[in-house]
């Protein structure tokens, strides 16, 4: 058992390294802060300093601008301080990564959000070996279990297929940065046009820029005839659910993918006609199998169900706790460069340590 005192600490700016003086996914205005990915919830606006992975350069630039920005290639090693610092992949979203830091003889690594199931448009998640590891818990409850990816796009160009052949516009709605990308990597370009959300665009040219292959798309504000609107399908943040700016689509069919959907009360909740349960964090038994792959002696829950899990890994005997932090609420923000019209632990093994 490590016992040892942390060498991450909650402060009230957010996650704090005292070894190398700085913090990872700052919620308050800070001299030096290391971005897991640039979801609004982790990547905030207002410190002097961002250092994150390469690939998600981009990405962070598209939602804050010209920030002053470091990067680092996934496993490059560099000394701030008195801590050695290296990032890897997360398998969250384009860019995403886990934070190592290393000093006096001890290793935490800080997960950000995660998930291990492959996904075109990023990294796969790099278990990371370690004495402490920081973790979401977004979906920390037994009943979230995720059918592959592969399965939830068969339907969803399924649905699409079935509402051009009834001459019906299909809206996804969906997180713009991430899920927006996830889901037109795997969409079927023959069955019509794909048009985007003035929120979505921007950041689908930085995933291109990054090398990751996405279909031809087009803003769903430009002149298009009845014909083609009534074959495609718009991918929109659930923000523009209900506005004005859905008129443009007539007699729509509309449906929602989210992890949430797993749950028929959130269906229901959300309003539309169909939900698909694809995520970008682990579920249940990911969460597990991450956690016991860093063989750690020391588990953090940051967001999410926290106290399932806390108990869960309490009782396969790995010390527990949780940090308070302002992570979880993934708004649909804009980018910075979008034009304006523009988501009891009682069963499960954890992982052989």
């Amino acid at each position: 058992m490590d016992r040892h005192p942390p060498l991450i600490t909650a402060r009230p700016e957010g996650l704090y390294c005292a070894a190398g003086d700085f913090y990872i996914d700052p919620w308050r205005p800070v001299d030096r802060a290391v971005i897991t990915h640039a979801h609004s919830d982790h990547a905030r606006s207002g410190h002097r300093h961002y250092l994150c992975a390469a690939p998600g350069a981009g990405v962070l630039r598209s939602r804050l601008g010209d920030v002053p920005l470091q990067t680092l290639a996934y496993g490059e090693r560099i000394r701030i301080g008195d801590a050695q610092l290296s990032l890897h992949p997360a398998g969250h979203v384009l860019g995403s990564a886990q934070v190592r830091v290393e000093a006096q003889g001890r290793v935490w690594v800080a997960s950000g959000d995660y998930k291990l199931e492959p996904d075109p448009t990023c990294e796969a998640f790099e278990p990371v070996p370690c004495n402490g590891f920081i973790t979401e818990s977004t979906f920390g409850l037994p009943i979230y279990r995720w059918r592959k990816s592969s399965e939830i796009m068969d339907g969803i160009n399924a649905w699409w297929r079935e509402n051009a052949e009834a001459g019906r516009c299909s809206v996804l709605f969906c997180y713009a940065f991430g899920k927006a990308q996830r889901i037109l990597s795997g969409l079927d370009p023959q069955i019509g046009p794909i048009l985007v959300h003035g929120a979505v665009e921007p950041l689908n040219a930085a995933y291109r820029a990054a090398g990751v292959a996405l279909p031809q798309t087009r803003y769903a504000t430009e002149n298009h005839s009845a014909a083609d609107i009534a074959r495609a399908i718009v991918l929109a943040p659930p923000s523009a659910g209900g506005s004005i700016w859905m008129r443009r689509f007539g007699d729509y069919a509309e449906a929602f993918a989210s992890g949430w959907m797993q749950v028929r009360a959130a269906r229901k909740q959300r309003g539309v006609e169909r939900g698909f349960a694809l995520s970008d964090h682990a579920d249940w038994p990911g969460l597990l199998q991450a956690i016991g792959a860093t063989g750690a002696e020391q588990v953090f829950v940051t967001h999410g169900q926290v106290e399932p899990l806390i108990r869960y890994l309490r009782e396969a005997g790995i010390a527990a706790q949780s940090f308070r932090t302002e992570y979880g609420a993934e708004e649909d923000a804009a980018p910075a460069d979008a034009k304006p019209d523009e988501d009891r632990a009682d069963t499960g093994d954890l992982a052989a340590r």
